[in-house]
């Protein structure tokens, strides 16, 4: 694969990630930078990771995993969008972010396994496409890298918004995943 295409594949990779730690930025009250380095490592690592398990998938099982992937990334994605606007339009629910508080660690794996379903597709169909092993790393380095960069930027950029913004860039962020989850589901649905 060219260097271009594996930059275009990772790029598009990281955008849902890079969207959803702008959101968990937005509820966090001080920017430490350790929160934003853990978000992105935790993205980073699952979304380098799911590519490449997509390919070894595609070579061992010929297509399970493309019938499934977007409904489990639409129930992952929409719970966790749901829990987070329920956190931040009831001021007694727990946030999903963890506003003022360190995000439970479950959460975390949860939202970048949803976001990242989509990587293990493109792992997969890099498999029917006859990728071999040195391509699918590339693909899954640079995933993973670009996804660490864009999340702990969001991350930042999401503190900033948060302090003018506050609940509503909460709900905001519960609403886009919502809509990730459903736009996955919808794609896959009517292709």
């Amino acid at each position: 694969m060219s260097p271009v295409t594996v930059f275009a594949l990772s790029l598009s990779m990281s955008v849902d990630a890079f969207a959803v730690a702008i959101g968990r930025g937005a509820t966090v009250q001080s920017t430490r930078l350790s929160e934003a380095l853990r978000t992105g490592l935790v993205f980073g690592v699952v979304e380098a990771v799911t590519p490449f398990i997509g390919w070894l998938f595609g070579i061992a099982a010929n297509g399970w995993v493309a019938d499934y992937d977007h409904w489990l990334a639409f129930i992952l994605l929409i719970c966790v969008g749901l829990h987070m606007i329920q956190a931040a339009v009831w001021p007694g629910a727990d946030s999903a972010s963890g506003a003022g508080t360190r995000p439970s660690f479950v959460l975390l794996m949860a939202t970048a396994l949803g976001t990242s379903l989509d990587a293990m597709a493109v792992g997969l169909s890099l498999a029917f496409i006859d990728v071999g092993l040195r391509g699918i790393l590339a693909v899954s380095l640079g995933v993973g890298l670009t996804t660490f960069a864009l999340a702990v930027t969001g991350m930042v950029l999401g503190h900033r918004i948060g302090n003018r913004f506050g609940k509503m860039a909460e709900i905001l962020a519960g609403l886009v995943l919502c809509l990730i989850g459903s736009n996955i589901l919808h794609a896959h649905l009517t292709a």
